[in-house]
């Protein structure tokens, strides 16, 4: 299927309903046809692995077209300078979190890439590196629990930075590896303590956001 076909394809799925509710989620992308998730991963998975499509397709820097190769590149094939131009390229936290959970955290630079982006400055790349330490706590099952020990230190840097969707994945990351076993949970919660002790408003959410999930966990 070429580009064309793709795009094509993708505004006969569009609604101009779900073009405008998905800005009621914060996801204002003027490129955005207004395509639900759903249909996005059915297309995806008709079309199956096609990374020069997929490289295409973000080319093209539309919302949906992007989301799709997300889901169609091959994560082998993607390099440390490519994986950074495309995340110079995120737009929103959708757009964001669809190249994280899809793409970037099956690449063999995952780990890295969590960390070098969690430091960097633009909002949604410092997103990125964030949602990418949540994706590999909740997809990568067999990783032992010491790897995970430069992503707290990470998310203590990042708890004074109040833009939502930073703080909101700094609090995602501590999350997903608190829910990972009791020990990371305890971890977690221990780190949540330190930054809640930050003098800042987003260390104060951050730090609340994290205890009020993982402590339920402990009750449970």
């Amino acid at each position: 299927m070429t580009v064309e076909q793709v795009l094509a394809e993708l505004r006969a799925l569009a609604t101009d309903a779900d073009r405008e509710g998905m800005k009621r989620f914060a996801i204002d992308d003027p490129t955005a046809f207004g395509v639900r998730t759903p249909e996005l991963q059915k297309l995806a998975k008709r079309l199956g692995v096609d990374h020069a499509l997929a490289l295409r397709l973000w080319r093209t820097g539309q919302f949906e077209a992007k989301a799709v190769g997300a889901r169609i590149a091959d994560p082998a094939k993607m390099t440390p300078a490519l994986m950074d131009r495309w995340a110079a390229d995120l737009r929103s936290w959708a757009d964001c979190d669809n190249a994280c959970f899809y793409l970037f955290d099956k690449t063999p630079y995952a780990w890295t890439k969590a960390l070098a982006w969690a430091a960097r400055d633009e909002e949604f790349v410092k997103r990125a590196g964030f949602a990418v330490m949540a994706a590999l706590a909740i997809h990568d099952k067999a990783v032992p629990d010491a790897r995970f020990a430069p992503f707290f230190a990470a998310a203590k840097r990042a708890a004074t930075d109040n833009r939502n969707f930073v703080k909101k994945a700094v609090s995602w990351a501590l999350r997903q590896m608190g829910k990972r076993n009791a020990k990371l949970r305890d971890r977690a919660l221990k780190t949540a303590e330190q930054i809640a002790k930050i003098d800042a408003p987003a260390a104060r959410w951050i730090a609340s956001d994290v205890r009020r999930e993982l402590r339920k966990l402990n009750r449970e």
